[in-house]
């Protein structure tokens, strides 16, 4: 077999478009939802903090200073992702079972 043969059939066999696929997608979704979290989750949080400034809110206990805002949006956007996951993985499981 030739070289091109072996890369063909390694392909198929670990299914590396699929994986590529899903990594493009993912990567576009992570985009997406970091998008919603900063541009309009994150400014509607924003009208409830004293400085109105989420991404620099923190907390001071004398030298100790917590960056809790930027925490926040990225603990928010990691739900977000977590819930896309959770929702195509219960469809996919769902039409597995129809078939």
């Amino acid at each position: 077999m030739g070289i091109t043969q072996d890369f063909k059939e390694f392909l198929k066999e670990y299914k590396i478009i699929g994986l590529a696929v899903a990594f493009i997608m993912g990567a576009a979704t992570t985009t997406l939802v970091k998008s919603i979290v900063d541009d309009i989750v994150m400014p509607l949080i924003t009208a409830f903090l004293p400085d109105g400034e989420w991404q620099s809110a923190t907390w001071e206990w004398g030298t100790i200073i917590i960056k809790w805002g930027s925490f926040l949006g990225a603990v928010i956007n990691f739900l977000m992702i977590a819930l896309v996951v959770f929702v195509l993985i219960k469809a996919l499981e769902k039409a597995k079972i129809k078939k």
